[in-house]
């Protein structure tokens, strides 16, 4: 009997891994350590999925890489280390669909391949909410945040709303993704000036910080293991990249269900010249009004809708189709359109 049908070759498909995870690692244990491309040959698969295969088992921690000049091997872990990973990582539940989507999109970022630098590991759920904090504390431009629960419970509400609240007032722009409700009754879990959108399949959760950070669950089957804060440049484009994606066909909650905004005509006439960039010395000069008129008007329009800066008040009156939505200066050369 040869040494390589001694070899004990665990199925990694009973743990949750994909079919070509399984047959690439076994691939490796029955061969040795072997490049993508030639792994590719001898087992009749496309280059393409061999390395998707790669980076779930990489995720799993049952292969590592060496390089050797410019060629990169592949060394599979022995089998008793890897289920003995397996057990410790609870990862039967990625059988769980959420589950698989985050580590397929974790996995196309190549995380082995970063600048220690950029990856840093928040240890616990009170380390990422402080860290997540000083972030927040830091926007200027842009928030993006991907829910892949609908978690707007009465806790998770007043734990987001003073964040929330914080940033709309200094003028950022403040985008949220999640399912549709369980029952299908929307709550009013956002601040005014807000964007919410709703889509059933997302990817992971997730949060982008002004184009220039990103955080997702360590484990996403356990709250309490922390998170990934990447600071990778491309790391962070392509995460931002993928919210947009998924933002871009994303139902709008509001373009259907926005409330009707009465105003009165003079109320009408400040709103459009305040948005065409108008002062408020202009304004009362325009309509023949005294600057105090025109301050009390706008302030009195704010306490009626419940907001806080005139940024919060022009996106409330955008979503009611009322004025334009304003647009937030972009936090880096490049911005992604709306859809």
């Amino acid at each position: 009997m040869s040494v390589a049908q001694e070899r004990v070759v665990p199925c990694l498909g009973r743990w949750g891994l994909s079919a070509h995870a399984d047959l690439v690692y076994r691939g490796l244990v029955l061969q040795g350590p072997d490049t993508t491309r030639s792994l590719a040959g001898h087992l009749g698969v496309e280059a393409r999925q061999v390395d998707r295969a790669l980076d779930e088992l990489v995720g799993v921690g049952a292969v590592r890489v060496r390089t050797d000049g410019r060629t990169r091997y592949w060394h599979p872990v022995a089998g008793d280390v890897v289920v003995s990973m397996l057990h410790r990582q609870r990862v039967p539940d990625v059988r769980d669909v959420r589950l698989r989507r985050h580590l397929a999109a974790v996995a196309g970022l190549h995380l082995d391949r970063l600048p220690a630098e950029s990856v840093s590991r928040l240890p616990s759920r009170e380390a990422a909410r402080d860290r997540i904090a000083g972030l927040v504390a830091a926007e200027r431009c842009e928030h993006l945040t991907i829910n892949t629960e609908y978690e707007f419970s009465a806790a998770a509400s007043a734990a987001a709303s003073p964040l929330d609240r914080s940033l709309l007032a200094r003028g950022v722009r403040l985008r949220t993704l999640t399912p549709p409700p369980p029952s299908g009754d929307h709550a009013e879990p956002l601040a005014a000036g807000a964007e919410h959108r709703e889509r059933s399949v997302l990817p992971l959760k997730l949060m982008v910080f002004d184009q220039r950070a990103a955080l997702f669950p360590a484990d996403p089957a356990d709250r309490e293991a922390g998170a990934v804060l990447l600071t990778d440049p491309d790391a962070v484009a392509q995460l931002t990249r993928l919210f947009y994606r998924f933002w871009g066909d994303a139902r709008d909650i509001y373009q259907h269900k926005a409330p009707t905004i009465m105003l009165s005509t003079r109320e009408q006439a400040i709103i459009a010249l305040l948005s065409a960039g108008h002062s408020e010395a202009a304004i009362a000069a325009e309509l023949g009004l005294s600057r105090r008129t025109v301050v009390y008007t706008l302030r009195a329009l704010m306490d009626r809708l419940g907001v806080q800066n005139r940024f919060q008040l022009a996106l409330l009156l955008g979503a009611a189709r009322a004025v334009p939505i304003p647009e937030a200066p972009p936090p880096s050369p490049w911005q992604p359109e709306e859809s």
